[in-house]
């Protein structure tokens, strides 16, 4: 049987990669504003790659889509001020989830800012099509996932969706290598014991 750190690393990519949905009107109106060509264009790709597999693993720490978008379209915004920093453009995606993973914890530590009043906003719900390609049991892992802390659930997603090590950990989340190493031990042993639990019911 597979380690619980393979099943979940195989749930994230299910859940968090490429799908089909709706448009995200609210991030082609943030790409689409005016600013510095190649920093609009690199904004532009990385929404038409990476948008919605953001707002995916945006709903593993928000249960409200309208919420994630929000937390993504936020993550855009840092991404445009800040992409002069980044030397190596292949990073970007990984960049990108750094913010909403910090977005996400900052939103339980203090609450979470909305941008609608900046930007039109789409209220369209979400369908079928964002849970074609979840298996039932990796669908079981996920809700697991969900119920964990949230710095828990933000250090398994970056060991076992981007692959990092404590170290890289670390540094993406601000806190020290003895914390990533306890949260991930911690939320792998909670993940473990929940998934125990609901196999005997």
């Amino acid at each position: 049987m597979a380690t619980i750190g393979a099943r979940l690393g195989d749930a994230l990519r299910a859940w968090c990669g490429p799908w089909l949905a709706a448009d995200l009107p609210v991030l082609e109106d943030l790409v689409a504003a005016p600013g510095d060509a190649d920093t609009d264009r690199l904004v532009a790709e990385l929404f038409r790659s990476e948008g919605r597999s953001l707002v995916r693993l945006a709903r593993l720490f928000v249960d409200d889509r309208n919420a994630a978008e929000d937390l993504v379209q936020e993550a855009y915004i840092r991404l445009a001020r800040n992409v002069h920093r980044i030397e190596d453009v292949s990073r970007a995606p990984a960049y990108l989830r750094s913010i909403v993973l910090n977005l996400a914890r900052d939103q339980n530590r203090r609450g979470f800012v909305s941008m609608r009043h900046r930007l039109p906003f789409s209220d369209t719900a979400p369908g079928v099509d964002e849970e074609i390609h979840v298996r039932e049991d990796q669908r079981e892992v996920l809700e697991a996932l969900r119920e964990l802390p949230t710095q828990q659930r933000a250090c398994l997603v970056l060991r076992y969706y981007d692959e990092l090590g404590p170290d890289e950990i670390a540094t993406t989340l601000g806190i020290s290598r003895n914390s990533v190493k306890t949260h991930l031990q911690r939320g792998l042993a909670a993940l473990e014991a929940r998934l125990a639990a609901r196999a005997d019911v």
